[in-house]
């Protein structure tokens, strides 16, 4: 009866049964990722929340069954489909769900919503990923392509304090199999990175952007999006063989860049490689992974304003990790990276260090 009734709508509605017969599929429609935003080189740049949040609505343009909402924070995640509407009891046409603040219940909604075949969002700040967790787990075991928008992605928040600024929920996150993450460095890097989202179809993806401003990088201008869709690229290089290998994702990356500089002033080949999602990167063949990682190179620093646990992967036992040994505290954003010493100075000591050790041996 109901297979009559669906040829009976097609016959009707041919458009929106196509519609609904692509979403079924798991599939998008076609120029979905078509004239995503794009951002030209900028020293104050953005907070990756806010260039993710242009993207999300060129998307939901394209993909009429993208939908979700950010757990009463979506002014804050900016993870809201402007112009979409509201949801609700007297109007189920409406993309943007007030979850209220329930991440639990948000994250097993969106389950829900993904097992229908439509392709949900659920957004919150990072450090309430603890509360979604028993979902995303439950999505990571089922496979199912929820996006989560985890905002405010470490002590870079600034003066909400230790309470709300993650310091192990990155790497707790990366721990989890079947669970992609995204921490983007700049603009240019956020579009893509959901972008990535979207096209997987088979797992759950969870970005992870800044509060803070950015510098929008004029390497990501034109190399982001081949690059995050491979989990890591080299960002910058030099003309040399590097000497050491700078690793980072996310806001650190800028520490790197300006690291980068000053050690080719000190006459130190350099080389800054950008990981935003280890997952995808892992799962690159070994020849490209060599090619971004030379195994010959191991004078290695990597640069996170979290835990440190998991980069030994990258740096080996004798690389340099800077990162973070203990929570936060309340304070603008760059008096706390400076207090921590999450800083280009501490990256240029660090990997002069490194390459005075190789030296050595």
């Amino acid at each position: 009866e109901w297979e009559q009734r669906f040829t009976k709508y097609q016959t009707a509605h041919p458009d929106l049964a196509a519609e609904w017969t692509l979403l079924q599929s798991g599939q998008l429609p076609d120029g979905w990722d078509q004239d995503l935003p794009r951002f030209d080189a900028d020293a104050k740049g953005k907070a990756t929340r806010a260039s993710a949040g242009q993207a999300l609505a060129t998307l939901a343009e394209r993909v009429p069954w993208l939908l979700g909402g950010s757990a009463d924070l979506a002014g804050s995640t900016k993870a809201v489909i402007l112009g979409g509407g509201d949801f609700s009891a007297e109007d189920s046409s409406g993309r943007n769900i007030s979850f209220g603040t329930r991440e639990h219940a948000m994250g097993a909604i969106a389950n829900g919503l993904a097992l229908s075949g439509l392709r949900p969002f659920a957004g919150t700040f990072l450090v309430f990923s603890d509360y979604c967790r028993p979902a995303i787990r439950l999505a990571a075991l089922i496979g199912l392509p929820v996006v989560y928008v985890f905002t405010h992605d470490s002590i870079g928040l600034g003066e909400d304090g230790p309470t709300h600024q993650p310091i192990e929920h990155v790497m707790s996150l990366r721990a989890m199999p079947g669970l992609d993450v995204v921490r983007p460095c700049d603009a240019n890097e956020a579009v893509a990175a959901w972008r990535y989202a979207l096209s997987v179809g088979d797992r759950p993806v969870a970005l992870v952007l800044t509060r803070q401003s950015v510098p929008t990088l004029a390497e990501t201008c034109d190399g982001a999006a081949d690059g995050l869709l491979r989990g890591g690229y080299v960002l910058k290089d030099c003309d040399a063989t590097p000497a050491v290998l700078l690793i980072a994702c996310g806001s650190e990356i800028s520490i790197c860049m300006e690291a980068h500089s000053r050690l080719t002033d000190a006459g130190i080949a350099a080389r800054v490689v950008s990981l935003p999602c280890w997952e995808q990167f892992e799962r690159q063949d070994e020849t490209y992974r060599r090619d971004v990682l030379p195994p010959t190179v191991t004078a290695r620093v990597a640069v996170e304003a979290g835990v440190s646990i998991g980069w030994e992967r990258y740096v080996g036992l004798q690389g340099a990790i800077i990162g973070l040994h203990r929570f936060g505290a309340s304070a603008p954003a760059g008096e706390l990276f400076e207090h921590f010493g999450v800083t280009v100075e501490r990256v240029v000591e660090a990997a002069q260090d490194q390459v005075r050790r190789v030296s050595l041996r």
